[in-house]
């Protein structure tokens, strides 16, 4: 009940950002790292009902509540959520077209961040786009209160890195083609775009 009501009230604007300024359209090969509990992916799976969206979370209840969720709603569509680690993605080279990542780096440790996003580098076509959101930086209070909470809860708040995603992205060698601050609820989400 927390993930769906967090959406809701903060992350719901970056979500529909990310969508648009990606270009996921119907008939694509779609993936999302690190589903949680399927508010993006439901997203996805909507967008493109006659490609196919692939999900997966590093939580076998997540992936399988999501997967449950989205085939009750879409029944005809193609999709398929797993348990995987981001930092070994179990499909070949450029396998999707597009790839969707939301709040998720906040959760790892610099090196495993740029596994993963290695490995979205990997599985995305030439030219696809990868789609990632990431918690923004705010006023000095947020920021405050952000760094106690990820203390206090670290697997569900983790810690600010949108500062240097930027350059972890294009140390991957995505090229950024779009970066803006999405507000919600006075929560700031960043949300980038970039090419292979």
């Amino acid at each position: 009940m927390v993930y769906p009501l967090s959406t809701f009230f903060f992350h719901s604007r970056a979500h529909r950002h990310a969508l648009q300024d990606s270009g996921i359209t119907d008939g694509m090969r779609v993936l999302e790292v690190a589903t949680g509990s399927g508010e993006m992916f439901r997203r996805l799976v909507k967008v493109n009902r006659s490609g196919s969206t692939v999900g997966f979370d590093l939580s076998p209840n997540m992936a399988a509540r999501t997967q449950k969720r989205v085939q009750r709603e879409f029944p005809s569509s193609r999709t398929i959520c797993h348990a995987v680690d981001a930092r070994y993605i179990p499909f070949r080279d450029e396998a999707f077209d597009a790839v969707v990542c939301c709040y998720l780096l906040e959760l790892l440790a610099t090196d495993d961040i740029y596994r993963a996003l290695n490995e979205c580098y990997r599985v995305l076509r030439r030219n696809g786009k990868f789609a990632l959101i990431c918690i923004g930086q705010n006023t000095r209070m947020f920021n405050r209160v952000y760094r106690v909470a990820g203390k206090l809860a670290p697997a569900f708040w983790g810690r600010q890195v949108e500062q240097r995603v930027p350059e972890m992205i294009e140390h991957v060698d995505f090229d950024i083609i779009s970066d803006r601050v999405v507000t919600q609820t006075g929560y700031p989400s960043r949300v980038l775009v970039a090419r292979k």
